[in-house]
């Protein structure tokens, strides 16, 4: 058994805090930890103090502060892909103008899409679309309903060639919420264009706030251009005009503070069911801030990942399946604030063990309708002459079969490394988990970077010889750190959050309360195991 075993049902953890390897992961992560939070801080700062003041002169709150006054008193609210856009700097705001995340109103678990109109008026942009669109997808799979906070300028023209398209499933997605029993409610703060006023025009309750919103498929100048007809916004799509005339507004808002109140009184009146909350919850016996010094700081070497569940779980506690078996991937079966939950996580690399082992245990929690957890620090499935001759790529095939074919809520966290098809057996992005969350220092890419450099190498190396040539060895070294230098920029964990592979970087002090929020989340949904797989390659 692994030097970090049971000890009855409680993990006990053999970190030393006082080592010297600690102390350098830690400060590596909290260097890692630094660099998150400047993109964050963009993030929060909004379109900037000079626009966010012009807003507040106005007498309009920002998203943020509307957020704040919808969701419940003190309640917490769990952000999704707060740095999307973060990739792209030159291109868009990180954040990209939009705020989704998870929070109760009125009891009750809401997805919330807010359009930030201190960035570009609001305006969509192309990762702001596909943000929307993993929000709805999102609230599609665990049933929650959807609150938009609406102030938006439609697409961000300049960029339409690339969001016109993806953009309009936005609307089809609405529509097929409420169709599937999934209320949608809009609350309109100011003007929506074309895009912007198919929100509401796709929700199933709106509330338009009186003299501030003005929905419409085209602003004035457009009339103008189209069919030459002079017309002011109030006069073509205000709040007073909808509510009255056209039918699109449910609800006239004195202000912005009275529409709020409405959306929750809304919520409110729909009577689904609150949040689920576990009476009782025991706290793990470590404490959650040495989760920070959990992770290598360099992704070659191998750390303990029972010293992770130690710190997460609750109580500490872990039913461990088969722990002398396949030993490099942990199986087992705990709770998570207060919700049960299977786990699955990487202790080194794939073998044809482990991927029997994780198939199995897979197929159990499926059995008991139990949520899995996949804690990923992963460089693949082993390679080699013996290994493919033991069948690694038919037993690598049974891992990903029960992955694909399993239909309780999959929980994917990134502690580390996700290089190649280890993401995918471990329910990376691909493979459709409810949610996914990343600590700083995750790196996820076909392969490292010395590795993928050290491969393009010997295949021209190669070629070279086969061909009769000389090889130039400066120009191979060139194209080596060129090669390494681009997948570190583009595997770090700001660049993937920033095109929305995951749902959030986090501070590992912070996993076991998201996990927690995502957990009940979940359950808003019902949650039943598969009873038939894909035949598996035996």
């Amino acid at each position: 058994m692994n030097e970090c075993g049971r000890l009855g049902d409680h993990i006990r953890s053999h970190l030393d805090t006082r080592s010297g390897t600690f102390t350098a992961d830690r400060d590596a992560m909290v260097a890692a930890l630094a660099d998150v939070d400047a993109v964050v801080d963009t993030v929060l700062a909004a379109g900037g103090a000079k626009y966010v003041d012009r807003h507040h002169e106005r007498g309009k709150l920002t998203a943020r502060e509307r957020v704040d006054l919808l969701l419940d008193p003190d309640a917490p609210f769990l952000e999704i892909a707060a740095l999307a856009g973060a990739h792209e700097p030159d291109l868009t705001t990180p954040g990209a103008g939009l705020i989704c995340g998870i929070g109760p109103v009125s009891g009750v678990d809401c997805m919330v899409v807010a359009n930030e109109p201190t960035v570009k008026g609001g305006s969509i942009t192309p990762i702001g679309v596909t943000k929307q669109l993993r929000a709805l997808e999102i609230a599609d799979r665990n049933r929650l309903p959807v609150v938009a906070l609406v102030e938006s300028g439609g697409a961000d023209l300049p960029r339409q060639a690339d969001l016109f398209v993806p953009g309009g499933r936005t609307f089809r997605e609405m529509t097929r919420l409420s169709a599937a029993g999934i209320p949608t409610i809009s609350l309109v703060f100011g003007s929506s264009t074309a895009g912007g006023a198919y929100m509401p025009g796709m929700s199933e309750y709106t509330v338009f706030v009186r003299g501030q919103a003005t929905v419409y498929l085209g602003g004035p100048p457009l009339v103008k251009m189209a069919i030459n007809e002079d017309v002011d916004d109030e006069t073509l799509g205000g709040a007073e005009m909808h509510a009255r005339e056209s039918g699109l507004a449910d609800h006239l808002a004195a202000d912005e503070y009275d529409a709020l109140r409405i959306g929750r009184r809304i919520v409110a009146s729909l009577g689904l069911p609150a949040a689920p909350t576990p009476a009782v919850v025991e706290e793990p016996a470590y404490p959650a801030h040495e989760l920070r010094g959990c992770a290598a700081s360099d992704h070659k070497r191998s750390v303990e990942v029972r010293d992770v569940l130690a710190r997460v779980l609750d109580g500490s506690r872990f039913d461990e399946f088969k722990p002398l078996y396949g030993t490099t991937l942990v199986c087992g079966f705990g709770s998570l604030g207060g919700f049960p939950v299977g786990v699955l996580a990487n202790n080194g690399i794939l073998f044809s063990e482990e991927s029997q082992k994780g198939a199995h245990f897979i197929q159990l929690a499926n059995a008991r309708s139990v949520p899995l957890l996949f804690v990923q620090n992963i460089t693949g499935f082993m390679v080699g002459s013996a290994y493919e001759r033991g069948g690694i790529i038919k037993d690598g095939a049974k891992l990903i079969n029960a992955v694909s074919n399993s239909t309780v809520p999959h929980l994917t966290l990134m502690v580390g490394a996700s290089y190649g098809a280890g993401n995918y057996g471990m329910s990376g992005r691909a493979y459709d988990p409810r949610f996914v969350f990343t600590w700083p220092n995750h790196r996820i890419a076909v392969m490292g970077g010395q590795q993928l450099a050290g491969v393009m190498s010997l295949v021209q190396r190669r070629s070279a010889q086969r061909a009769g040539r000389e090889y130039d060895e400066a120009t191979d070294a060139a194209t080596r750190k060129a090669v390494e230098d681009a997948v570190q920029a583009q595997s770090n964990a700001v660049y993937a959050s920033g095109r929305v592979w995951d749902d959030g970087v986090i501070d590992p002090a912070d996993t076991r309360t998201v996990l927690s929020l995502a957990l009940r989340a979940v359950h808003s949904a019902p949650i039943e195991g598969a009873t038939h797989f894909a035949p598996f390659r035996m």
